[in-house]
């Protein structure tokens, strides 16, 4: 039988010798995961021996963590606008630069209409739904298990969204004052470049963006007309170095007003434009 501060110790080594990135960070939070602690209790209570159950299950989510499977599917949660998310394998992990996208549409949407396309766990809409007063909330996807996800997402933040799954706008009637996507947009060829964590455990349908990684935004800007009101605006979120190119879709479809936002590092991560 072990201690607490002893389980703790073992895990944090045995991710280290993995190599995972803030080992020791993850260590702790599926230590509290288990356990139901905070780090004050801990203190108090650190030469405590841990139930043989409780050891076990901590182990095998620690021996999850060291195979690289991305903490957030090993708890089945994070955190996004202050919000708390289900995530499953079907959908991408929730991710603090998406929120500057999420942010700019609460600025505009008390009143309107929001389409979010590519919705996949529900984070984008059901954040707009929950902290801003649309009128209409509507979430598009093409797989139905992101869909059961972001369905639990709506029900667990208490707000109501229209789902659909669809093939981008194929299935989808009406017009809208706000279009929302963060679509997939790695190019094909640099997903075996990313991390562990995300090229072999986040779904590859929600990363991949083809040759180019710019694939979904031409065919949804190409479809904008038929779904988006006059004065209406679409807003991206984007690769590190896609500004450019995505505005340059956007004009060749006569939209107006575009702005890039930079993130806090000083990348491309958002676009913004206006329907005429």
């Amino acid at each position: 039988m072990s201690t607490y501060k002893e389980l703790l110790q073992t895990a944090r080594r045995k991710l280290n010798e993995q190599k995972i990135t803030d080992a020791d960070i993850d260590a702790w939070y599926l230590f509290s995961f288990v356990f139901k602690t905070s780090r004050m209790d801990f203190m108090l209570q650190s030469d405590k021996i841990a139930s043989e159950t409780d050891s076990l299950l901590f182990m095998k989510l620690v021996k999850m963590r060291e195979e690289h499977i991305p903490l957030q599917y090993i708890t089945g949660s994070q955190e996004f606008m202050g919000l708390e998310f289900n995530v499953t394998q079907d959908v991408l992990i929730p991710r603090q630069d998406t929120e500057i996208l999420v942010e700019d549409v609460l600025k505009i949407c008390e009143g309107k209409s929001v389409l979010d396309m590519c919705t996949g766990s529900g984070c984008i809409i059901v954040s707009i739904a929950k902290l801003g007063k649309p009128k209409k909330a509507v979430g598009v996807d093409i797989s139905s298990k992101a869909l059961e996800i972001a369905a639990k997402n709506a029900v667990k933040n208490d707000v109501a969204i229209e789902y659909l799954i669809s093939d981008l706008f194929e299935q989808v009637d009406g017009y809208f004052d706000i279009i929302v996507s963060n679509p997939p947009y790695i190019p094909t060829n640099e997903i075996q470049e990313l991390m562990i964590e995300v090229k072999d455990h986040e779904p590859f349908i929600a990363l991949d963006g083809n040759k180019d990684g710019l694939y979904f935004y031409r065919r949804i800007v190409g479809d904008l007309n038929n779904h988006l009101y006059s004065n209406g605006v679409i807003l991206f979120e984007i690769g590190h170095n896609q500004g450019e190119a995505v505005k340059e879709i956007l004009l060749q479809e006569r939209f107006t007003d575009i702005i890039i936002k930079k993130d806090l590092s000083g990348l491309d991560r958002v676009i913004s434009a206006r329907k005429p």
